[in-house]
């Protein structure tokens, strides 16, 4: 078979764009003066994480073709992700990012140009059907015509089989318009299987006034079988079918770095349940992951040992599975109720 058209693990859509993360530690963007260049957006990053995790990943997204475009075209094909199906168009600027360094949310300012301007029709049929899982992010719904792109991937995808995931990184900055985003997010969900909400995610979404439980119930009525609720300090909460199976608590460590610690995640479940982990075991390699990133300023080590993740997140699940002997007694809760 031709290497162009061998099966991915992962077809990611959306944003592909330049992050210049500052190099001062500081929570306001205004205090921060020196910059440095990494490759964005959380598509292209859980796909660069995938292949470094081992995994064959591609991505559909669009760029302009100046020098930022160029510096992405390169860190994709450097890191081992397909760019075929990747749009530099002459016609366009690609996205940049400044984003604050920080142990805490960090602040951040975006100049959109090129990213939301990726088709329906730049979409083939062809580059989801080879894909296992097909993941997009709420950021690249936020516009059109990428909003219709990304639907297209997920109708094909859904009617495939394929396994579906959607990152509910809702943010007002982004996309301001919360009626029309709660709108579109409930379509998009009807062909979703997989989310990773964070808690902070459920209350800008749905507002505050509800419990973690219910917030899960409400994704899980749009549509996905599985829910992983982040919940910071408190954990990981993973939802089946309705049902909250498997609670993976957070454990302190030094944090040098939150940002992309979320696709870090991403990478480490998609790979782990592709590999034929349960969904709570997967959860377990995802903190692995997400903590190697939180370690340390920029992204993830080039290559990262996938048994030893997997040897590791196994030794944890038991050892903290034992230390709470009512962890089993606690978890299997209903979340069918929201109101």
């Amino acid at each position: 078979m031709d290497a162009a058209k061998e099966p991915l693990d992962l077809l990611a859509i959306g944003e592909t764009l330049v992050d210049f993360i500052s190099v001062e530690q500081t929570d306001w963007l205004r205090n921060a003066t020196t910059f440095r260049r990494y490759l964005g957006g959380s598509p292209a990053n859980i796909a660069v994480n995938v292949a470094k995790l081992g995994g064959r990943s591609a991505i559909i997204s669009k760029t302009g073709i100046g020098a930022f475009a160029q510096f992405v075209k390169s860190e994709l094909q450097r890191h081992g992700v397909s760019i075929e199906y990747l749009v530099m168009d002459h016609r366009n600027r690609t996205t940049v990012a400044f984003v604050s360094s920080t142990s805490g949310k960090p602040d951040f300012e975006i100049a959109r140009s090129g990213d939301f301007l990726l088709r329906p029709d730049e979409v083939p049929e062809e580059a989801v059907a080879r894909a296992r899982v097909v993941h997009a992010s709420t950021f690249a719904l936020s516009r059109e015509p990428c909003r219709s792109a990304v639907s297209k991937a997920f109708e094909m995808a859904s009617g495939m089989g394929k396994i579906v995931s959607l990152d509910p990184n809702y943010s007002a900055r982004i996309w301001p318009h919360h009626k029309e985003a709660r709108q579109v997010l409930r379509g998009a969900y009807r062909h979703v299987n997989i989310t990773k909400p964070s808690a902070d995610d459920a209350r800008r979404i749905f507002g505050p006034e509800y419990t973690t439980e219910q917030y899960i119930g409400l994704f899980h009525e749009m549509g996905p079988e599985t829910v992983i609720f982040t919940m910071g300090r408190e954990g990981v909460l993973v939802s089946e079918d309705g049902r909250i199976t498997s609670h993976v608590p957070a454990r302190p460590i030094e944090t040098e770095d939150v940002t992309g610690a979320g696709d870090a995640f991403w990478a480490g479940f998609l790979i782990a349940l592709l590999d034929g982990e349960t969904p709570g075991r997967c959860a377990y390699v995802a903190r692995e992951v997400a903590e190697l990133k939180l370690k340390r300023r920029g992204p993830l080590p080039l290559e990262m040992d996938r048994e030893e993740l997997y040897a590791k997140a196994a030794d944890a699940e038991r050892t903290e599975r034992a230390d709470q002997p009512e962890a089993a007694e606690n978890e299997r809760i209903d979340t069918s109720r929201t109101g």
